[in-house]
């Protein structure tokens, strides 16, 4: 399993977890964005610069995720692409898409889309709280080690 994250728009905390938890375990993690992020060197962490532009991170991650691996994102239509490659996707905030709620989930976007479209202001989402950070840190927590189980039993 490689961990590929949406970095453009994942919070600096949610980012410090997903490093702690990189660390801990030894498994690769890229973080893609288009602009310059600054972190220290790890050797399990790839650090990758896109060009600016809509969607360019979205793109590059799609163009190599592989079946198994876990992309961290808050974008909807790049968790669906993903999953019907057969990998996973974790929000920002601790929500496991699946095929079996990404479809709904992209429903749910496009209405609003469709609402700040005609001009109707919903105030977008909440700051993140302790408890967002605590189920996003419990979700990741319980992917890796699924992840684990899995490799152990394909090398039984």
């Amino acid at each position: 399993m490689n961990i590929w994250v949406d970095a453009d728009a994942c919070p600096v905390v949610i980012r410090d977890i997903l490093l702690r938890a990189a660390e801990r375990t030894g498994i690769q993690m890229t973080l893609v964005s288009n602009h310059a992020l600054n972190l220290s060197r790890r050797k399990n962490l790839q650090l990758v610069q896109v060009a600016s532009g809509f969607d360019e991170a979205d793109n590059w991650i799609a163009a190599r995720v592989q079946p198994g691996d876990l992309v961290i994102t808050s974008d909807i239509p790049l968790a669906d692409e993903i999953i019907g490659k057969g990998a996973l996707a974790l929000s920002t905030r601790g929500e496991e898409y699946t095929a079996s709620n990404i479809k709904a989930r992209l429903n749910i976007r496009d209405f609003m889309e469709t609402m700040r479209s005609s001009g109707i202001q919903s105030g977008g989402a909440a700051p993140l709280n302790h408890g967002d950070r605590m189920q996003f840190a419990n979700a990741l927590d319980r992917i890796l080690a699924k992840s684990k189980q899995n490799q152990k039993s394909r090398e039984s």
